[in-house]
């Protein structure tokens, strides 16, 4: 019978996380190229201060086969912290024994011990995921009263907009 556990991350988990991330990008037929995340950025982002995610590891029979990686977020509404999930995975090997939902519920016992209002995260509109989602009562937030649709800004607008910023005030 197999067994199966989720643990937090441990520094010693860098090179791990980094090899789930690629195999996730595999699964989202992304090209491997596209992950630019390296052992180092784990170390300094997850296990220095200050910590940017903190990541959970999903073992079977002792092998590292997923993982959900996830920081706080902010509900100026709620006048909470939340949580956002930016990666949950399980390796395509190991699906079938209650790991995804292992994750799931661990990220959930962490909001509900920080008192956290909400969990988010996004899903790929392929993702048949998605129905593992719905079954858990995770819902996709679109409704006819809302039409929130994800937006992202990268280096290059970045860059743009923040040359046009007065930062007398910025202290890093």
């Amino acid at each position: 019978m197999s067994r199966s556990i989720v643990r937090s991350a441990t520094a010693q988990d860098a090179a791990t996380i980094v090899r789930l991330v690629q195999a996730l990008a595999d699964y989202e037929k992304e090209p491997r190229s596209s992950v630019k995340l390296t052992e180092a950025d784990i170390l300094r982002d997850g296990f220095s201060e200050p910590r940017r995610f903190e990541a959970l590891i999903a073992e079977l029979d002792g092998e590292a086969v997923g993982f959900a990686l996830f920081f706080h977020n902010y509900s100026t509404w709620e006048g909470r912290a939340g949580i956002y999930i930016e990666d949950l995975f399980v390796l395509e090997t190991a699906r079938g024994h209650g790991i995804g939902r292992q994750l799931i519920t661990a990220v959930a016992a962490v909001a509900k011990l920080r008192d956290c209002p909400r969990v988010d995260l996004n899903v790929l509109d392929w993702n048949p995921t998605r129905d593992f989602y719905h079954r858990l009562d995770i819902k996709h937030m679109k409704d006819e009263r809302q039409s929130w649709l994800p937006y992202r800004m990268t280096r290059p607008a970045i860059a743009a907009l923040a040359a046009d910023a007065s930062t007398d005030w910025l202290k890093l």
